[in-house]
C-alpha cells in the first residue's frame, strides 16, 4: 500500500480471514477426507480471500486494484510451480507405460531387504536430491518408484512418504544447485558456500535422528509376505520386458539436472525420452492402452499423448500390482493446479491488504533473546508457509522482515539465512494448502496429512534450529 494516508489493519481484523481458512479447512477434511483436494479446499482458500477483501475495502478503504496486483503477481511467480507440476504428471505416465518406474521397483525388490527399506529410501532420495538439487524432480522419479516398492513390501504408505521427502528435502536444503538454498542465501546476502556450512549444524543432526527413526520403524514395519513380493516380481516380468536399458532415461534426467538446464527443459526431455524408451521396449503396453490389434505409427503417439495426459490403468494377472502401476498423467495434476491457483489468491489478497504484514510484526515483538529471536523467524517462515501457500514467498519475507533485527542485536546473517531454511523450506511440504504440500501428495497419491507425522527430518529441523539457539553452539555476534 503506497498511500500512507490509508489505515493499517489492525491485529484482531487482519487474523480473521486466516482464522475462517482454518476452521473451513478443518471442517472440508473432516467431511470429505482425502476428497477435499477436489473442490472444498479449493472453496475454503477463495471464502478466505473474499473475507479479506471485503474487510480490507468496507474498513479500510484499500483499493480493489491493489489487491488485484498483488494476486497477478502471485500468480506470476506461482506459473512455473504449475508447469512443473504438469510436466511431473506426464513423467509418472510416460514412466509406468515405458517400463521404467516398473523396473525400478523388479530390481529395487531384488536388492533391498525390507528391514533397511526405509532409512535406505531416505539416504537413497537425499543423495540424488543433493546431486540434482530439486526435492520435487526427486520425489516425482526416485520417489513414486520407492513408493511403489514400499507398497509391494507392505509398509504404511505414511512411513514411505515420509522417508522419501525427508531425504530429498534434506539433499535439497543443502545443495548448491537448490533454488531454494540459493535463493536464501542471496536474499540475506550470505555467501552460498558459508550458508551450506553452517547449515549442517543443523541439519545434519536431524537427518541422523530421521534415519535412526526409520530404521527403528522399518524392522517391524513390512507386513507383505515373501510369496506377495515374489507375485509383484512375477507380474511384472510377465506384463513389462524389463531391462537395465531403461535405466538409461533416469541417468540422463539426472545428468540434464547436473548441468543446470532449467527444471521445465529437464522435465520434457524427460518425458520425450520415455515416450521414445516406450515405443522401443514396450510395443505389448502400447497395444493395450490404445486397445489396439495391430502396432502402428499413429498408436504409438495415441499411446504416448495417452499415458502423458490421462489416467492409464495397465492390467496384471496381480490386483496389488495394477493399483501400483496406475498413473493419471497430467489430468490428475488438475486439482492440485486448481488448489495453488485459489492458494495464491489468498496469499495475494492477504500481502496486498497489508493483513500478512500486521500478522508479521507479532513475531518481531516476541523477539528479545537469540533463541527467541531465531524462534521468531521459525515460526514466521511457517506461518508465511501457511499464509501464502508458497515457500519461495516465504522464504523471502521471512528473511527481509529480520534481516534488520539480526543486525540490530549483532547476530550474524548466516544465523538468519540458516533459520529461514529450516522454517520456510523444510515445512512447506507439511501444509496441505501450500504448493509443496500439494505437489508431493499429488505425486505420490498420499495425502499431506496422511505422511505429515511421518517427515520426521521436516519436523525435527526447525525445533534443532531453535535447540541449538537455545544452548548458543555455533552462535557468533558480529564483530
Amino acid at each position: 500500500m503506497k498511500n500512507s494516508q490509508i489505515k493499517s489493519p489492525s491485529i484482531a481484523v487482519a487474523l480473521i480471514p486466516l482464522a475462517v481458512l482454518v476452521i473451513f479447512l478443518a471442517l472440508t477434511i473432516h467431511l470429505f477426507g482425502g476428497d477435499a483436494i477436489a473442490g472444498g479446499s479449493q472453496l475454503s482458500l477463495l471464502t478466505a480471500s473474499a473475507i479479506c477483501t471485503a474487510l480490507a475495502i468496507g474498513i479500510y478503504h484499500i483499493k480493489w486494484q491493489t489487491l488485484e496486483d498483488a494476486i497477478v503477481e502471485n500468480m506470476r511467480n506461482a506459473t512455473p510451480a504449475l508447469l512443473i507440476l504438469l510436466l511431473i504428471g506426464a513423467i509418472a505416465g510416460t514412466w509406468m507405460a515405458s517400463g521404467i518406474i516398473p523396473t525400478l521397483i523388479y530390481y529395487g525388490l531384488k536388492i533391498m531387504h525390507p528391514s533397511i527399506f526405509l532409512p535406505a529410501s531416505c539416504i537413497i532420495c537425499a543423495v540424488i536430491s543433493l546431486l540434482t538439487g530439486s526435492s520435487w524432480t526427486t520425489i516425482a522419479t526416485i520417489g513414486v518408484a520407492l513408493m511403489g516398492i514400499g507398497r509391494a513390501m507392505g509398509f504404511e504408505d505414511g512411513w514411505v512418504a515420509g522417508a522419501i521427502i525427508s531425504g530429498a528435502y534434506f539433499g535439497d536444503k543443502i545443495s548448491l544447485m537448490s533454488d531454494t538454498t540459493v535463493l536464501a542465501s542471496s536474499t540475506i546476502g550470505v555467501p552460498l558456500f558459508s550458508h551450506i556450512k553452517y547449515m549442517l549444524f543443523t541439519t545434519t543432526p536431524s537427518l541422523v535422528i530421521a534415519i535412526v527413526t526409520f530404521t527403528i520403524a522399518g524392522i517391524n514395519g513390512a507386513t507383505a509376505s515373501l510369496a506377495d513380493s515374489i507375485a509383484i516380481e512375477q507380474g511384472i516380468e510377465q506384463t513389462f520386458n524389463i531391462s537395465p536399458w531403461l535405466l538409461i532415461v533416469p541417468l540422463l534426467t539426472g545428468f540434464l539436472i547436473i548441468k543446470k538446464l532449467p527444471a521445465i527443459v529437464t522435465l520434457f526431455a524427460s518425458v520425450f525420452m520415455a515416450a521414445i524408451a516406450m515405443v522401443i521396449a514396450q510395443p505389448e503396453i502400447v497395444l493395450q492402452i490404445t486397445q489396439a490389434d495391430s502396432f502402428t505409427a499413429l498408436n504409438a503417439f495415441k499411446a504416448i499423448v495417452t499415458s502423458a495426459t490421462t489416467a492409464t490403468s495397465i492390467q496384471t494377472n496381480n490386483e496389488l500390482l495394477n493399483a501400483l502401476i496406475a498413473t493419471r498423467g497430467m489430468g490428475g495434476m488438475m486439482n492440485t493446479v486448481w488448489l495453488i491457483i485459489c492458494a495464491m489468491c489468498f496469499g495475494g489478497v492477504m500481502y496486498g491488504s497489508g493483513m500478512l504484514s500486521v500478522i508479521s510484526q507479532i513475531f518481531l515483538r516476541m523477539a528479545r533473546r537469540t533463541v527467541s529471536v531465531v524462534g521468531s523467524t521459525i515460526g514466521s517462515g511457517l506461518f508465511f508457509n501457511m499464509a501464502t501457500g508458497d515457500q519461495y514467498i516465504s522464504i523471502i519475507l521471512t528473511g527481509n522482515l529480520f534481516q534488520e533485527l539480526y543486525r540490530e542485536r549483532k547476530l550474524e546473517d548466516r544465523l538468519l539465512s540458516r533459520s529461514v531454511e529450516d522454517s520456510a523450506t523444510v515445512t512447506s511440504v507439511l501444509i496441505p494448502w501450500n504448493s509443496c504440500g500439494m505437489a508431493q501428495s499429488t505425486v505420490l497419491g498420499v495425502a499431506t496429512l496422511t505422511y505429515m507425522p511421518y517427515c520426521i527430518f521436516n519436523i525435527v529441523s526447525p525445533l534443532m534450529s531453535i535447540l541449538v539457539a537455545a544452548i548458543g553452539w555455533k552462535i557468533y555476534k558480529r564483530e
